[in-house]
């Protein structure tokens, strides 16, 4: 084991031995990774640090099929210097909207009209409630995030939901009839816990409505950037269905969409609830089994396929070093230290670029690398820039198309290893 990672990080987090949905102790190692620093441990002084590495594998339950990381760091080390607001990012807040709209016009009117979002961040989501009249409460452990959305007049709770913290809010609040958990449920290590709470806030007709990163998409798509410490879980619906299930909840409606490079929605409510079973369950369910989503050999495929392209990425980088190129990163994005780490090429990165004010002049964990104004690029014209906001990727091109003309290349990690330059960029942002 790495030094680093046996001397430092040892008291920063446990392994647990059980699946976090079904508890079973089955469990097969299913995709090594090499130990990663925490995606937003920055620092201001690179001299003398020696940043922690933790182990981010992914294991597979036997008995239920749900693949998860099963290092679990300790919460308040975690998300002490959290800085994600979903507010951030246009996309994600038009996500909330669509998705708000779609709610309120599916499953509406609502008899309360009272809205509980677990995981809720800076109150972006609870927000598009608010404006069509809802009383809104949200519950999220980043207390200054918290603290932020109240001052912004949405009540956080600055918690995380627990089967006695939701008795708390349900004694005081009353019982919602719509409650949401958006990428919540990849957050949580005591999923069992978290989801009693949820059961005790939800009132008896209500309709409870979670988005998760979709484990499909992931293997078939090859999202290396979606796997860091804070995405303990990567869902899929079957074992989802048994594990809302165990808890009294049946999911009666999903949603395949593309957010976050694939996501599903699903719709659950109390046992013997009002709503109908949709044909989208059993459709989804269908298509996992015949994908073999939920077998070894699956998660096999995705580490060959995973080995090849850190071979190609390999060579690229060879290749410009060996030309004299100098190499930056591009976007201080959470999947950053995983993706430097996994394709081995942090080292060879001067400086990555992102706008950022809580990063800008910062040093990026584990590589050190000074993160600078995007604006540097054309400055210092590198002749490699790897792209790490892989979910930005076309936006980022976009807006560096004279970094392009001047000789330049983007390279893509995921879910493609491709190189952009000013031949081929019109294709790609097409």
């Amino acid at each position: 084991m790495n030094q680093c990672l046996e001397q430092d990080s040892k008291s920063h987090y446990q392994h647990r031995s059980n699946c976090r949905l079904c508890l079973s102790t089955d469990l097969t190692l299913a995709i090594p990774f090499a130990p990663t620093p925490i995606a937003e441990k920055y620092v201001s002084e690179p001299k003398g640090v020696k940043t922690p590495l933790f182990p981010v594998d992914l294991y597979m339950c036997n008995s239920c099929g749900h693949v998860q990381i099963l290092d679990v760091i300790d919460p308040e080390y975690l998300w002490s210097d959290y800085t994600y607001h979903s507010g951030q990012t246009q996309g994600i807040v038009n996500h909330f909207k669509d998705v708000s709209q779609q709610i309120m016009s599916d499953y509406g009117p609502f008899n309360k009209q009272f809205v509980i979002d677990v995981g809720s961040n800076d109150g972006t989501f609870l927000k598009c409630f608010k404006e069509k009249g809802f009383k809104v409460l949200g519950i999220d452990p980043a207390t200054e995030i918290a603290a932020k959305a109240t001052s912004e007049g949405v009540e956080t709770i600055a918690d995380l939901m627990t089967e006695n913290k939701g008795h708390e809010i349900q004694t005081k609040y009353g019982k919602a009839d719509l409650v949401t958990a958006f990428n919540v449920f990849a957050h949580a290590d005591e999923m069992i816990d978290l989801l009693k709470g949820i059961v005790q806030v939800l009132d008896h007709d209500g309709v409870f409505v979670f988005e998760v990163s979709y484990l499909k998409d992931i293997i078939d798509k090859m999202l290396i950037g979606t796997i860091f410490h804070e995405h303990l879980c990567n869902h899929s619906l079957r074992p989802m269905v048994d594990f809302l299930a165990a808890q009294g909840l049946e999911v009666f409606d999903v949603e395949h969409v593309s957010i976050q490079g694939g996501s599903i929605i699903g719709f659950a409510q109390h046992k013997g609830g009002p709503r109908k079973p949709q044909p989208s369950v059993a459709a989804m369910l269908k298509d996992e089994e015949q994908s073999k989503l939920h077998e070894l050999a699956t998660m096999e495929q995705f580490v060959s396929r995973f080995d090849s392209m850190k071979a190609d990425v390999a060579n690229i980088v060879k290749n410009t070093l060996n030309n004299g190129g100098v190499i930056a990163g591009y976007g201080a994005a959470r999947s950053g230290p995983m993706l430097l780490t996994q394709f081995e090429i942090g080292e060879h990165v001067s400086e990555i670029y992102d706008d950022h004010k809580q990063k800008v002049g910062l040093y990026t964990p584990g590589d050190l690398i000074e993160v600078k104004p995007t604006q540097t690029i054309n400055e210092t014209q590198p002749e490699l820039t790897v792209i790490l906001a892989w979910i930005h990727a076309k936006a980022i091109i976009r807006k560096h198309e004279e970094y392009l003309n001047n000789g330049g290349q983007f390279l893509t990690l995921t879910p493609t290893v491709q190189l952009i330059n000013k031949d081929n960029y019109a294709d790609f942002i097409a």
